[in-house]
């Protein structure tokens, strides 16, 4: 019997006991619904990967890097995308791993290698194709809006979004030829508004329209889409890019040093830099779920990957007022702070 129509069973005779409980219901309802997803989509898995390649960007270190390695252990042929193939990131894949292992040279801001990489793997598939391509990588960095520039985000957008369908285009003629899979490493902050993070929820908001959209298109195919949505896993990836205030300050005009207390820059550059030595430690969490979305006959279509304290508010997020999301930062100590030292 298949897990869902159970759960239903299950829901409808809790339904007639409980109906004068309608929260310990509710409560029952999200139990079951969970545990019916997790049965199901851990029912005949794939088990290993020999025959098929998978290609992954930014395999010099974080996801990318340890999702190479363990999909090497499961047999698939790996083409790792790096920035720098001679950085010890990618050469460490080179010593650890498997013949199956290829580095490759791909900067997905770069059409050449994008074009290199589609001819080097078309001419060493192995017999069952190329059966994933995950777009792995990314940059992230922080600041206010009014403290960047067009160039600025221009440059974030042309990894994290371009970049991934720069990568993604030349590609789906042989993942549809295989029936494979898609991946795309988004963030929370894809539909969560954080302050500082203008330019990276720009890439990665725009990313994930393009996931979906890709998603419906490609269903027709049999190719499945799937997108990694992470939390703080700053410290697991070393992605954060830490600063000084200092370094900030110098980069701002003098109407904008009017307007931004140097003291509120040295507060936001102490409170981002924590972040990077906080979060999750390893990369487990995500590069399981990666696993799932490569494997699973039925892979989610999101992946939300934050603690379980987390995990309430961000399921809620997208579907709740912008009011109320907003002044979740009204809250904040640091927002607080920050109005007071506004032109100050």
């Amino acid at each position: 019997m298949k897990p869902v129509f159970f759960s239903v069973t299950v829901l409808l005779i809790s339904y007639n006991c409980l109906s004068e409980h309608i929260y310990t219901y509710f409560g029952l309802v999200i139990c079951f619904m969970l545990w019916a997803k997790t049965v199901f989509h851990a029912e005949n898995g794939l088990s290993d990967g020999f025959g098929r390649a998978v290609l992954i960007t930014g395999c010099d270190s974080g996801f990318g890097h340890h999702l190479a390695k363990k999909l090497d252990r499961m047999g698939f042929t790996v083409f790792a995308g790096c920035l720098c193939p001679e950085g010890p990131g990618a050469q460490s894949l080179v010593e650890e791993g498997s013949d199956r292992i290829k580095v490759l040279k791909l900067n997905v801001t770069k059409d050449e290698d994008v074009s290199f990489a589609k001819d080097f793997m078309q001419a060493n598939l192995p017999e069952k194709g190329l059966y994933a391509v995950v777009n792995n990588a990314g940059i992230s960095d922080w600041g206010e809006t009014e403290w960047s520039t067009a160039k600025d985000f221009q440059n974030m957008t042309d990894v994290n979004l371009f970049g991934a369908i720069r990568v993604t285009i030349p590609f789906l003629s042989l993942i549809r030829a295989s029936k494979g899979r898609m991946l795309y490493v988004s963030s929370i902050f894809s539909f969560f508004n954080c302050l500082n993070m203008g330019a990276y929820s720009v890439s990665k908001r725009g990313l994930e329209a393009f996931a979906d959209c890709l998603r419906v298109e490609m269903a027709s195919f049999g190719v499945k889409v799937s997108i990694i949505q992470p939390g703080n896993f700053g410290i697991a990836t070393n992605i954060l890019h830490k600063k000084t205030p200092q370094d900030v300050w110098d980069e701002f005009d003098d109407a904008r040093k009017l307007t931004f207390n140097k003291k509120y820059i040295e507060m936001a550059c102490e409170y981002f830099n924590s972040l990077c030595t906080s979060g999750f430690k390893d990369c487990s969490m995500v590069i399981n779920a990666m696993l799932h979305a490569l494997t699973a006959p039925k892979p989610q279509t999101r992946y939300l990957l934050v603690s379980w304290r987390e995990m309430f508010f961000f399921y809620i997020c997208p579907f709740l007022p912008t009011f109320i999301t907003d002044s979740v930062f009204h809250v904040s100590s640091m927002y607080r702070k920050r109005k007071v030292m506004l032109y100050s």
